[in-house]
């Protein structure tokens, strides 16, 4: 429980420093900076701005001159103020939070990536029962290469089926000898991760589920560490859609309580599958916080790209009725994800 508390704690201080920062670097004043919300509990004021931790650990923000959100109409002429900013300086600060989410899992992601990035060796486990491995390959025989192309794990082997044509050509290690097959693929129906049915090429193998690390350097550290950051979002941001098209149920929704419930178990597993949790999380504050929901970032965002454009502000109004509109649209996934943890948890 501790170290899912201090690991959110931790993400959403990165994501504030990110708005803090991009204030800072624009010339406005940031009045607060709070882990957290509700009771300050300390407070420690560096230079202009009010440092604190407050009671309640899941959540925090920076409070900028000249910014309310509990009154998205207040404003400031000020220099130093939020308001008195252009609407393009207003995006950088906005942006500067999912950036550093962005930024936080890119830089685990690099860490793993030179430290040992766990992968499945390219190791058989068993063949299907009919498919074309089945009379071929056995159990323990270790893939080197698919079509010509070296493997080092057990995902380079998925990928280059997927990418052969009808005919795929292996060459494998058993008992120290090294084996050529030829086998020729095999069309499955099968489900995503969002439980759609789609298309697979297969030839009937599965991995032993032996482990190996692999180290990575120079461009390569950054290539696969930006890789994992996009597919992560892509992911993320592939569940919302299917949530607002109803392909996902609201059921799949989780709130903080499953967020800490997950952190507290994946901790037990180690290190490395905690990191990638951490970046994953990260990755996922980032995205949601780029939604075009007005008490969001993306929202805000949104009001200034209007601005900017337009050269115009959004009518006080309409801009009020979307902010409130957001925060009931917020609290209310809130409350059903806080539902379906406590769901969850009470059925094991």
């Amino acid at each position: 429980m501790l170290t899912a508390i201090l690991i959110l704690s931790f993400l959403i201080f990165f994501h504030e420093l990110g708005h803090f920062l991009m204030a800072r670097l624009v010339g406005v004043k940031v009045e607060v900076f709070s882990i957290g919300f509700g009771k300050k509990l300390f407070c420690k004021k560096i230079g202009d701005t009010n440092w604190c931790i407050s009671a309640i650990p899941l959540g925090g923000y920076v409070q900028m001159k000249g910014q309310d959100d509990s009154n998205p109409l207040a404003k400031s002429d000020d220099k130093d103020s939020y308001t008195s900013k252009s609407p393009w300086q207003r995006i950088l600060i906005l942006l500067g939070g999912p950036g550093f989410n962005f930024l936080l899992a890119f830089l685990i992601y690099i860490f793993i990536a030179i430290n040992g990035w766990p992968k499945l060796a390219p190791i058989v486990g068993k063949t299907l029962p009919n498919t074309p491995a089945a009379k071929v390959l056995k159990s323990g025989d270790k893939i080197i290469e698919v079509n010509g192309v070296k493997v080092k794990s057990w995902d380079d082997v998925g990928r280059l089926i997927q990418e052969s044509k009808n005919e795929v050509k292996l060459k494998i290690i058993r008992n120290r000898k090294i084996i050529m097959l030829t086998l020729k693929s095999k069309i499955e129906i099968t489900e995503n991760i969002f439980k759609e049915k789609i298309k697979r090429k297969i030839i009937g193998i599965t991995p032993s589920g032996e482990t190996i690390k692999l180290h990575y350097s120079g461009i390569e550290v950054l290539k696969i560490a930006f890789e994992k950051v996009i597919n992560d979002a892509t992911l993320i941001f592939k569940s919302v859609q299917k949530l607002i098209t109803g392909a996902l149920g609201l059921d799949t929704l989780s709130g903080p309580i499953g967020i800490v419930d997950v952190t507290a178990k994946v901790s037990q597993a180690g290190i490395i599958p905690l990191l990638f949790l951490t970046a994953l999380l990260s990755v996922n504050l980032g995205v949601l916080n780029l939604l075009p929901i007005p008490a969001l970032d993306g929202g805000h965002i949104m009001f200034n790209l209007y601005e900017g454009i337009f050269k115009r502000e959004v009518n006080e109004e309409v801009m009020y009725r979307l902010t409130i509109a957001g925060w009931i649209l917020l609290g209310s996934l809130m409350i059903i994800g806080v539902v379906n943890d406590i769901r969850r948890i009470l059925g094991g």
